[in-house]
């Protein structure tokens, strides 16, 4: 089977997209408590399309923000998942980075924020936010190691978001490759010879879809 497929077998992330996406979800609304701000967000981004998506988003304008898309190089979101830095703003509407356009198109515009890179290995997935923390506060260093922690949790469940949702297009296709993940799916319920013979059944399968 091919790499990408044994990653997911193994990882057990077949179907898993949901569980991912609430686990997005509980780290929004936990640091949007800690920070006891206004709103917290988490943006994946999209290779394909170039694209900043709102995966998870807490407190200002959580009913209708999931899905919702942006250029990737749009604001200080764009700023931050290409600097991979992170960066803290008392009033954005100082900062020429900011996009009003942007910020007003989700129905909430924010005074101030926080805002760092999901990294995994050597790629940059997306952004985790923090909106509108208390103005009478000073932001520590204690605070920014706090958002790193958060950050790098959001990071691993964008990475295995990713993988179920690579995982599900395999098997709800039609033809060889659904084929293919229906039968990876089930060597765990094997043991023994059985499941020998199955893995080089699958490999066999495999070099015969490269021969074509």
């Amino acid at each position: 089977m091919s790499d990408e497929l044994r990653s997911a077998v193994a990882a057990g992330v077949l179907g898993a997209e949901k569980d991912y996406r609430e686990l997005l979800q509980s780290i929004v609304e936990v640091a949007r408590a800690i920070f006891r701000a206004k709103a917290s967000s988490i943006f994946l981004l999209d290779e394909e399309s170039d694209e900043l998506v709102f995966e998870a988003v807490a407190g200002e304008g959580s009913e209708s923000l999931i899905g919702r898309r942006f250029p990737s190089s749009t604001g200080i979101a764009g700023f931050v998942l290409v600097s991979r830095q992170p960066l803290v703003i008392e009033d954005v509407l100082e900062d020429p980075r900011f996009s009003r356009e942007t910020a007003e198109s989700t129905g909430f515009v924010p005074k101030g924020l926080m805002a760092v890179p999901l990294l995994h290995e050597e790629r940059a997935l997306g952004v985790l936010e923090v909106l509108d923390r208390p103005q009478d506060t000073r932001f520590t260093l204690a605070e920014m190691e706090l958002l790193t922690l958060f950050a790098s949790q959001a990071a691993l469940a964008l990475e295995l978001l990713q993988r179920a949702r690579r995982a599900k297009t395999l098997v709800g296709g039609e033809g060889e490759l659904a084929v293919l993940a229906r039968l990876a799916s089930s060597l765990d319920a094997q043991e023994g010879a059985e499941r020998s013979d199955a893995v080089h059944l699958l490999e066999a399968l495999e070099r015969v879809f490269k021969m074509r």
